[in-house]
Protein backbone atom coordinates (compact mmCIF):
# COMPACT_ATOMS: atom_id res chain seq x y z
CA UNK A 1 0.00 0.00 0.00
CA UNK A 2 3.03 2.35 1.12
CA UNK A 3 4.35 1.94 -2.85
CA UNK A 4 1.24 1.93 -4.22
CA UNK A 5 0.47 4.96 -2.75
CA UNK A 6 4.20 7.06 -3.50
CA UNK A 7 3.71 5.40 -6.87
CA UNK A 8 0.19 7.30 -7.64
CA UNK A 9 1.92 10.14 -5.90
CA UNK A 10 4.83 10.38 -8.39
CA UNK A 11 2.08 10.15 -11.27
CA UNK A 12 0.69 12.95 -9.71
CA UNK A 13 3.61 15.19 -9.27
CA UNK A 14 4.57 14.16 -12.52
CA UNK A 15 1.16 15.69 -14.18
CA UNK A 16 1.33 18.65 -12.13
CA UNK A 17 1.93 21.93 -13.28
CA UNK A 18 5.63 22.87 -13.54
CA UNK A 19 7.88 25.65 -12.22
CA UNK A 20 8.12 27.30 -15.56
CA UNK A 21 6.20 30.90 -14.96
CA UNK A 22 6.35 32.44 -18.24
CA UNK A 23 5.85 30.62 -22.27
CA UNK A 24 9.86 29.82 -23.13
CA UNK A 25 11.45 28.36 -25.75
CA UNK A 26 14.17 26.27 -25.39
CA UNK A 27 16.63 24.61 -27.40
CA UNK A 28 18.13 21.12 -26.69
CA UNK A 29 21.21 20.82 -29.07
CA UNK A 30 21.59 17.55 -30.52
CA UNK A 31 23.48 14.89 -29.11
CA UNK A 32 21.91 15.60 -25.45
CA UNK A 33 21.54 12.52 -23.57
CA UNK A 34 18.41 12.08 -20.92
CA UNK A 35 20.65 13.12 -18.01
CA UNK A 36 21.76 16.62 -19.75
CA UNK A 37 18.21 17.04 -20.92
CA UNK A 38 16.86 17.70 -17.69
CA UNK A 39 19.81 19.07 -16.21
CA UNK A 40 19.38 21.58 -18.89
CA UNK A 41 15.21 21.85 -18.20
CA UNK A 42 16.39 22.58 -14.92
CA UNK A 43 18.63 25.60 -15.30
CA UNK A 44 16.05 26.65 -18.17
CA UNK A 45 13.08 26.66 -14.81
CA UNK A 46 10.97 24.03 -17.09
CA UNK A 47 11.26 21.58 -14.38
CA UNK A 48 12.14 21.54 -10.67
CA UNK A 49 13.75 18.17 -10.71
CA UNK A 50 15.92 16.37 -12.76
CA UNK A 51 15.52 12.66 -12.09
CA UNK A 52 11.33 13.23 -12.23
CA UNK A 53 12.16 13.89 -15.52
CA UNK A 54 13.84 10.87 -15.95
CA UNK A 55 12.00 8.67 -14.51
CA UNK A 56 9.13 9.78 -16.72
CA UNK A 57 11.26 9.20 -19.73
CA UNK A 58 12.04 5.60 -18.15
CA UNK A 59 8.25 4.48 -17.36
CA UNK A 60 6.99 5.91 -20.13
CA UNK A 61 9.76 3.94 -22.14
CA UNK A 62 10.92 7.09 -24.04
CA UNK A 63 14.53 7.39 -22.67
CA UNK A 64 15.78 6.88 -25.94
CA UNK A 65 13.53 8.49 -28.19
CA UNK A 66 13.23 12.19 -26.72
CA UNK A 67 14.54 14.39 -29.71
CA UNK A 68 16.59 17.15 -29.86
CA UNK A 69 15.50 20.80 -31.10
CA UNK A 70 13.52 23.86 -30.16
CA UNK A 71 10.74 23.49 -28.19
CA UNK A 72 8.07 26.81 -27.13
CA UNK A 73 6.93 25.36 -23.65
CA UNK A 74 4.09 26.87 -22.22
CA UNK A 75 4.19 28.27 -18.80
CA UNK A 76 4.01 25.80 -16.13
CA UNK A 77 3.99 22.76 -18.61
CA UNK A 78 4.17 19.29 -16.43
CA UNK A 79 7.17 16.75 -16.32
CA UNK A 80 4.47 13.98 -18.52
CA UNK A 81 3.23 17.01 -20.86
CA UNK A 82 7.22 17.50 -21.44
CA UNK A 83 8.35 14.28 -21.76
CA UNK A 84 5.52 13.47 -24.29
CA UNK A 85 6.12 17.02 -26.44
CA UNK A 86 9.80 16.01 -26.71
CA UNK A 87 9.40 11.91 -27.43
CA UNK A 88 7.08 13.57 -30.63
CA UNK A 89 9.61 15.71 -31.51
CA UNK A 90 7.12 18.84 -31.36
CA UNK A 91 9.79 20.67 -32.18
CA UNK A 92 9.08 25.05 -32.39
CA UNK A 93 8.64 25.56 -36.39
CA UNK A 94 9.65 29.20 -36.83
CA UNK A 95 8.17 30.68 -39.83
CA UNK A 96 9.41 32.89 -42.86
CA UNK A 97 7.70 34.51 -45.42
CA UNK A 98 8.15 34.98 -49.50
CA UNK A 99 5.71 37.76 -50.48
CA UNK A 100 4.24 37.47 -53.89
CA UNK A 101 5.99 39.98 -56.62
CA UNK A 102 9.41 39.72 -55.32
CA UNK A 103 12.43 38.97 -57.36
CA UNK A 104 15.18 36.92 -56.80
CA UNK A 105 17.75 39.48 -55.05
CA UNK A 106 15.10 40.09 -52.71
CA UNK A 107 14.33 36.75 -51.90
CA UNK A 108 17.81 35.64 -51.29
CA UNK A 109 17.52 38.92 -48.64
CA UNK A 110 15.21 37.75 -46.88
CA UNK A 111 16.55 34.17 -46.50
CA UNK A 112 19.99 35.04 -45.37
CA UNK A 113 18.21 37.80 -42.84
CA UNK A 114 15.80 34.86 -41.24
CA UNK A 115 16.73 33.84 -37.75
CA UNK A 116 18.76 31.41 -36.50
CA UNK A 117 18.87 29.15 -39.78
CA UNK A 118 22.69 28.58 -41.41
CA UNK A 119 24.19 28.73 -45.02
CA UNK A 120 23.97 31.74 -47.10
CA UNK A 121 22.17 31.95 -50.57
CA UNK A 122 24.97 32.84 -52.63
CA UNK A 123 23.62 33.40 -55.84
CA UNK A 124 19.93 34.72 -56.16
CA UNK A 125 17.10 32.16 -57.52
CA UNK A 126 16.29 32.82 -61.03
CA UNK A 127 13.36 35.09 -61.30
CA UNK A 128 10.12 32.52 -61.34
CA UNK A 129 11.49 30.01 -59.45
CA UNK A 130 10.32 30.64 -56.22
CA UNK A 131 6.38 30.05 -55.02
CA UNK A 132 5.90 33.26 -52.76
CA UNK A 133 4.15 31.35 -49.36
CA UNK A 134 5.09 31.05 -45.62
CA UNK A 135 7.59 28.21 -45.29
CA UNK A 136 7.86 26.34 -41.85
CA UNK A 137 11.65 25.49 -40.57
CA UNK A 138 13.39 24.78 -37.57
CA UNK A 139 16.54 26.50 -35.55
CA UNK A 140 20.05 25.56 -38.08
CA UNK A 141 18.17 24.45 -40.56
CA UNK A 142 20.11 25.61 -44.43
CA UNK A 143 18.84 28.65 -46.06
CA UNK A 144 19.65 26.21 -49.26
CA UNK A 145 17.46 23.66 -47.98
CA UNK A 146 14.44 26.14 -47.25
CA UNK A 147 14.75 28.17 -50.75
CA UNK A 148 15.27 24.25 -52.37
CA UNK A 149 11.43 23.67 -50.95
CA UNK A 150 10.43 26.61 -52.26
CA UNK A 151 11.77 26.02 -55.87
CA UNK A 152 10.22 22.36 -55.41
CA UNK A 153 6.66 24.15 -54.48
CA UNK A 154 6.73 26.38 -57.45
CA UNK A 155 7.44 23.46 -59.46
CA UNK A 156 4.98 21.17 -58.72
CA UNK A 157 1.98 24.07 -58.76
CA UNK A 158 3.17 25.34 -61.98
CA UNK A 159 2.62 21.44 -63.03
CA UNK A 160 -0.61 20.94 -61.92
CA UNK A 161 -2.26 24.30 -63.07
CA UNK A 162 -0.92 23.91 -66.39
CA UNK A 163 -2.74 20.88 -66.23
CA UNK A 164 -6.33 22.62 -66.01
CA UNK A 165 -5.51 25.75 -68.03
CA UNK A 166 -7.84 26.70 -70.30
CA UNK A 167 -7.86 25.55 -74.31
CA UNK A 168 -6.22 27.64 -76.81
CA UNK A 169 -4.47 30.28 -75.07
CA UNK A 170 -1.71 32.03 -77.04
CA UNK A 171 1.31 30.46 -75.23
CA UNK A 172 2.49 27.03 -75.54
CA UNK A 173 4.58 26.47 -72.42
CA UNK A 174 4.39 26.81 -68.87
CA UNK A 175 7.92 28.97 -68.93
CA UNK A 176 5.33 31.13 -71.08
CA UNK A 177 2.70 31.18 -68.63
CA UNK A 178 4.78 32.35 -65.44
CA UNK A 179 6.85 34.90 -67.52
CA UNK A 180 3.31 36.05 -68.31
CA UNK A 181 1.87 35.35 -65.01
CA UNK A 182 4.94 37.82 -63.34
CA UNK A 183 3.68 40.76 -65.58
CA UNK A 184 0.05 40.44 -64.52
CA UNK A 185 1.55 40.24 -60.51
CA UNK A 186 3.58 43.42 -60.92
CA UNK A 187 1.01 44.82 -62.86
CA UNK A 188 -1.63 45.09 -59.47
CA UNK A 189 -2.02 43.77 -56.44
CA UNK A 190 -5.87 43.50 -56.35
CA UNK A 191 -6.97 39.82 -56.37
CA UNK A 192 -10.19 40.43 -58.21
CA UNK A 193 -7.87 42.35 -61.04
CA UNK A 194 -5.94 39.70 -62.09
CA UNK A 195 -7.96 37.21 -64.33
CA UNK A 196 -9.41 40.89 -66.04
CA UNK A 197 -5.52 42.03 -66.50
CA UNK A 198 -4.69 38.24 -67.65
CA UNK A 199 -7.47 38.80 -70.19
CA UNK A 200 -6.47 41.70 -71.61
CA UNK A 201 -3.03 40.30 -71.99
CA UNK A 202 -4.11 37.55 -73.85
CA UNK A 203 -6.38 39.50 -75.94
CA UNK A 204 -3.50 41.35 -77.54
CA UNK A 205 -1.02 38.73 -77.77
CA UNK A 206 -3.44 36.93 -80.17
CA UNK A 207 -4.19 40.10 -82.38
CA UNK A 208 -0.07 40.62 -82.41
CA UNK A 209 -0.36 43.80 -80.05
CA UNK A 210 2.71 44.77 -77.58
CA UNK A 211 2.00 44.18 -74.35
CA UNK A 212 3.04 47.64 -73.24
CA UNK A 213 3.60 47.17 -69.96
CA UNK A 214 5.43 49.41 -67.35
CA UNK A 215 6.75 47.08 -64.92
CA UNK A 216 8.66 44.84 -67.44
CA UNK A 217 10.56 48.24 -68.58
CA UNK A 218 11.37 48.98 -65.12
CA UNK A 219 12.71 45.05 -65.11
CA UNK A 220 14.70 45.79 -68.35
CA UNK A 221 16.24 48.90 -66.91
CA UNK A 222 17.07 47.68 -63.18
CA UNK A 223 17.12 44.17 -63.29
CA UNK A 224 15.70 43.85 -60.34
CA UNK A 225 18.46 45.75 -58.48
CA UNK A 226 17.15 48.75 -57.63
CA UNK A 227 13.57 50.73 -57.39
CA UNK A 228 12.44 52.87 -60.07
CA UNK A 229 9.67 54.55 -58.82
CA UNK A 230 8.59 56.35 -62.09
CA UNK A 231 8.78 55.17 -65.78
CA UNK A 232 9.93 57.96 -68.19
CA UNK A 233 9.75 58.18 -71.76
CA UNK A 234 13.46 57.66 -72.09
CA UNK A 235 13.04 54.49 -70.45
CA UNK A 236 10.91 52.87 -73.05
CA UNK A 237 13.29 53.17 -75.62
CA UNK A 238 15.36 50.64 -73.56
CA UNK A 239 17.01 48.00 -76.09
CA UNK A 240 15.77 44.84 -73.74
CA UNK A 241 13.54 42.10 -74.33
CA UNK A 242 11.81 42.96 -72.01
CA UNK A 243 10.88 45.98 -72.88
CA UNK A 244 7.51 44.83 -73.81
CA UNK A 245 6.74 48.76 -75.28
CA UNK A 246 9.57 47.91 -77.93
CA UNK A 247 8.95 44.09 -78.35
CA UNK A 248 5.95 41.85 -79.30
CA UNK A 249 5.07 39.28 -77.01
CA UNK A 250 5.85 37.51 -73.97
CA UNK A 251 9.12 38.49 -72.22
CA UNK A 252 12.08 35.75 -72.37
CA UNK A 253 12.07 34.71 -68.96
CA UNK A 254 9.35 35.78 -65.64
CA UNK A 255 10.73 39.51 -63.92
CA UNK A 256 9.53 38.78 -60.73
CA UNK A 257 8.28 35.95 -58.79
CA UNK A 258 4.46 35.47 -58.96
CA UNK A 259 2.33 33.78 -57.14
CA UNK A 260 -0.23 30.79 -56.80
CA UNK A 261 -3.05 33.78 -57.68
CA UNK A 262 -1.83 35.25 -61.01
CA UNK A 263 -0.30 32.14 -62.53
CA UNK A 264 -3.95 31.00 -62.48
CA UNK A 265 -5.38 34.16 -63.75
CA UNK A 266 -2.84 33.58 -66.70
CA UNK A 267 -3.87 29.74 -67.10
CA UNK A 268 -7.38 30.69 -66.91
CA UNK A 269 -8.13 34.24 -67.42
CA UNK A 270 -11.13 36.18 -67.64
CA UNK A 271 -12.69 36.22 -71.01
CA UNK A 272 -13.80 39.32 -71.96
CA UNK A 273 -12.98 42.11 -75.18
CA UNK A 274 -10.26 45.00 -73.68
CA UNK A 275 -7.68 46.27 -74.92
CA UNK A 276 -6.77 48.45 -72.41
CA UNK A 277 -6.25 49.89 -68.67
CA UNK A 278 -5.08 52.78 -66.65
CA UNK A 279 -4.64 53.51 -62.99
CA UNK A 280 -8.50 54.59 -61.35
CA UNK A 281 -6.60 56.35 -58.95
CA UNK A 282 -7.83 53.96 -55.88
CA UNK A 283 -5.14 51.25 -56.39
CA UNK A 284 -7.16 49.41 -59.13
CA UNK A 285 -7.34 50.37 -62.92
CA UNK A 286 -10.44 50.81 -65.36
CA UNK A 287 -10.58 49.21 -68.45
CA UNK A 288 -11.44 49.54 -71.99
CA UNK A 289 -11.76 48.12 -75.36
CA UNK A 290 -11.48 50.88 -77.82
CA UNK A 291 -8.43 53.75 -78.14
CA UNK A 292 -11.42 56.40 -77.61
CA UNK A 293 -12.76 54.86 -74.33
CA UNK A 294 -8.69 54.37 -73.16
CA UNK A 295 -7.74 57.82 -74.09
CA UNK A 296 -10.91 59.15 -72.14
CA UNK A 297 -9.67 57.21 -69.08
CA UNK A 298 -6.27 58.08 -69.27
CA UNK A 299 -7.16 61.52 -69.54
CA UNK A 300 -9.58 61.48 -66.06
CA UNK A 301 -6.01 59.37 -64.38
CA UNK A 302 -3.94 62.79 -65.78
CA UNK A 303 -6.36 64.82 -63.76
CA UNK A 304 -6.03 62.69 -60.62
CA UNK A 305 -2.52 62.91 -60.94
CA UNK A 306 -1.93 66.44 -61.24
CA UNK A 307 -4.35 66.53 -58.33
CA UNK A 308 -1.78 64.83 -56.21
CA UNK A 309 0.58 66.30 -57.00
CA UNK A 310 -0.70 69.84 -55.70
CA UNK A 311 0.48 71.50 -52.15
Amino acid sequence: MMAAGGFFGFVNYARAPGPLAADKVVFIAPGSGVRVMAEQLKTEGVIAQPYAFMAVARLLDVGGKLKAGEYALPAHISVTALVGKMAKGDVFARKVTIPEGLNGIEIAAILNGADVMTGTIATPPPEGSVLPDTYAYIRNDDRNKILGHAQAAMTTMLDTLWAARAPNLPFTTKEQALALASVVEKETGIAAERQRIAGVFVNRLRIGMKLQSDPTVIYAVTKGAYKLERVLYEHLETDSPYNTYKYAGIPPSPICNPGRAAIAAVLNPEVNDYLYFVADGTGGHVFASTVKEHEANVAKWRVIQRQQVKP
